[in-house]
């Protein structure tokens, strides 16, 4: 299931060629876009001055075609990852780089990887959220850990030349940073290889970088996506330290999935992250589980208010978006008090998904270089980091209640407008002011809705 692997450059030392950095980072600043400019500029910036407004304009503009990473919808008691890779379109990453520089923007061809980001890179999402300062001086001795099925030989390497060329620090396995174990804990004892899954990994190994780069990364690969397999590594994940573990794959409701929250995901004092799912409405498990934050999506753009950023629910088509929607097995967390749905209800918080407003990841085993990717699968990892970014749980905490603390303040942004399909009780598939189904109380703005209070 290998593809080819050009060879591409190893990119350190990017920014000593680019000539006129300076003028990139004035022209995101103009843009609303965030101070730490540098890793969301092309090296072809030109002198071209532009509105916020006029860049959102162009934003909006934005569609591309994509591909699920992991195939087919999974059979009972299996998982897919919720991880989409574009093939084809302009992101609204694409559209932001042409604005600056005054030009018509190029596309993704399809089927391809291309030599440099076209999706969203970790000043963005930092921006975005709010979390600028707090990635760059939180995060050191946490680890947040990415469970997944199946190995990528590849990944270390990849995660390498995605951080060298936004300026990150090594994460190594021989600097201690990064880690990758089976979910038995052997660290040559790996499962077979998975071009698929190894889209999903590299994916979530970047997310985690982008948000919290001065956190360790632990990965616990499954040997099979079954529900047993992946729990057994989300068991794996916490016995070996982890207090962040995010978890971006999915699978139909079951009623053995009560067995599996007390087998699996019951773990106080570990904020555990699952995808709400890239099918638009309706439960998937674990996300479902009450041990665990679903974390939804939503399409992210740039904005001309003080934000600089706008969102809304990300929904491509009727079967293509954020899942949401209220569980058939799992019981309702008494911090959960929505009125609508008596037993569990997803989401709680959320995080961009949209494969449109996609961000950037760097993978040589399912792909050749440069992709854009999107889905739930980003969301997750997002969150995790967050919560690795406010800190420690406290030892007894289910970490999912955290954001409900805050509901309706500042610490969230409240995504009010889209939907994910069609619905019989309005929350459950709309968003609107305050919680519902599809972003729960909202997406991050800086990491207080995330700690112990």
């Amino acid at each position: 299931m290998r593809t080819t692997n050009p060879n591409f450059p190893h990119i350190r030392g990017r920014w000593a060629r680019i000539g006129s950095a300076a003028f990139g980072a004035a022209a995101l600043v103009v843009a609303g876009l965030g101070a730490t400019a540098h890793a969301s500029v092309d090296t072809a910036v030109t002198s071209h001055k532009v509105s916020s407004k006029a860049i959102a304009a162009q934003v909006a503009k934005a569609h591309v075609q994509y591909t699920r990473a992991c195939g087919a919808t999974p059979k009972k008691g299996y998982a897919a990852c919720n991880a989409l890779r574009v093939t084809g379109g302009t992101t609204a990453f694409m559209e932001k780089q042409a604005a600056l520089k005054g030009i018509a923007p190029r596309t993704v061809k399809p089927n391809a990887a291309s030599d440099s980001p076209t999706g969203y890179g970790p000043s963005d999402i930092q921006s975005a959220y709010g979390l600028a300062s707090a990635a760059s001086s939180n995060g050191s001795g946490e680890t947040v850990a990415i469970v997944d099925a199946y190995d990528d030989p590849n990944a270390e390497a990849d995660l390498a030349t995605y951080r060298s060329y936004y300026g990150l620090s090594d994460c190594t396995t021989d600097n201690g940073c990064f880690s990758k174990v089976s979910q038995t804990g052997s660290t040559t004892s790996l499962p077979s290889a998975d071009s698929g899954w190894a889209g999903e990994i590299s994916l979530d190994l970047d997310m985690v970088s982008a948000t919290c780069p001065n956190c360790n990364i632990l990965l616990v690969e499954a040997k099979s996506a079954s529900d047993a397999d992946l729990g057994t590594a989300v068991n794996e994940a916490v016995k070996l330290g982890a207090k962040f573990v995010s978890n971006s794959y999915g699978g139909s409701e079951s009623s053995s999935d009560t067995s599996y929250d007390s087998k699996y995901y019951n773990h106080p004092g570990v904020a555990i992250t699952a995808s709400a799912g890239d099918s638009g409405y309706g439960a998937e498990y674990p996300a479902a589980s009450r041990y665990v934050t679903a974390v939804g999506g939503t399409a992210l753009k740039t904005s001309s208010d003080s934000r600089g950023w706008t969102e809304s629910v990300w929904n491509t088509s009727s079967t293509e978006g954020t899942g949401s929607g209220c569980s058939a097995y799992d019981a309702k967390p008494s911090w959960q008090t929505d009125s609508g749905c008596s037993k569990r209800m997803i989401a709680d918080v959320s995080a961009v998904a949209d494969p449109a407003t996609g961000v950037s990841v760097y993978d040589t085993y399912q792909a050749s270089g440069w992709n854009t990717y999107g889905g739930t699968s980003a969301s997750s990892p997002i969150i995790a980091s967050v919560y690795a970014l406010a800190g420690t749980p406290g030892s007894s905490d289910y970490p999912a209640q955290y954001p409900y603390n805050a509901a309706g303040t500042s610490a969230l942004n409240d995504v009010t407008s889209g939907s994910n399909g069609t619905c019989s009780t309005s929350y459950f598939c709309t968003a609107g002011s305050g919680y519902d189904g599809p972003t729960g109380w909202g997406t991050p703005q800086g990491t207080s809705a995330f700690g112990a209070s």
